[in-house]
């Protein structure tokens, strides 16, 4: 039903997706309920040769329940839905992981900025190093960003990760993922940042774990 969807390789994404169906089928099951009735009181009480209309002066009591019964229903639904996100919340962003790899995504118009801690594992020591618009990471690893702007508000955006979070100026916020499958993913802003935003793609590349350790030596070598 969600094909149009990027391929979730997130060990989260199925959660956010589940909150996506819920809000789907509810809406698709209203939709074809209320079309349904209208659809059976045109047909019913269509225009007959012979029959005359009726004036019916209603029932305000009636009238009045079946407000108040259809508007409950609704309520409900949408505490349902609201109970359900909030658990998906919790779960993301309430507990996360311990990291395995660590880096720093700075966004600036129009481009991002990736520092990498290098083998020591510490920022600002002398084997850190700058890779614009490249996040490099292994596979089923617990990856910790910590995201800023150096000028306006940026979006750091991975569909395939069910992965969004709003890149601020004079903030630092750590989010979080594991990628569930190796390969290359887009990564664009997804806030209007000015006239080169929709140039400001990066990219995500996973990579087994030997790759990894491959792709690690070509940049620091035996350090």
């Amino acid at each position: 039903m969600f094909n149009w969807l990027p391929k979730n390789v997130s060990t989260f994404g199925g959660d956010v997706d589940s909150v996506l169906y819920l809000i789907y089928y509810i809406v698709a099951g209203w939709f074809v309920l209320t079309y349904g009735a209208i659809i059976y009181f045109v047909i019913r009480y269509r225009q007959r040769p012979g029959q005359k209309a009726v004036y019916i002066t209603g029932n305000t009591v009636q009238q009045y329940g079946w407000v108040l019964v259809l508007g409950l229903i609704v309520l409900v639904m949408d505490v349902g839905i609201d109970i359900h996100g909030e658990q998906v919340w919790d779960k993301i962003k309430l507990h996360t992981p311990a990291a395995d790899v660590q880096v720093r995504v700075t966004a600036k118009q129009f481009n991002w900025e990736v520092l990498y801690p290098g083998p020591d594992g510490a920022f600002n020591t002398a084997d850190d190093r700058q890779i614009d618009g490249q996040l490099h990471v292994p596979v089923n690893k617990v990856v910790h960003v910590t995201l800023t702007s150096k000028d306006v508000i940026h979006s750091f955006f991975l569909p395939h990760l069910r992965l969004k979070q709003d890149a601020l100026p004079g903030r630092n916020i750590v989010l979080w993922f594991a990628a569930t499958e190796a390969g290359e993913y887009a990564w664009p802003c997804a806030e209007l940042c000015g006239t080169g935003h929709t140039g400001m793609l990066g990219r995500l590349t996973v990579h087994t774990a030997e790759d990894y350790a491959t792709w690690v030596q070509s940049q620091w070598g035996g350090s």
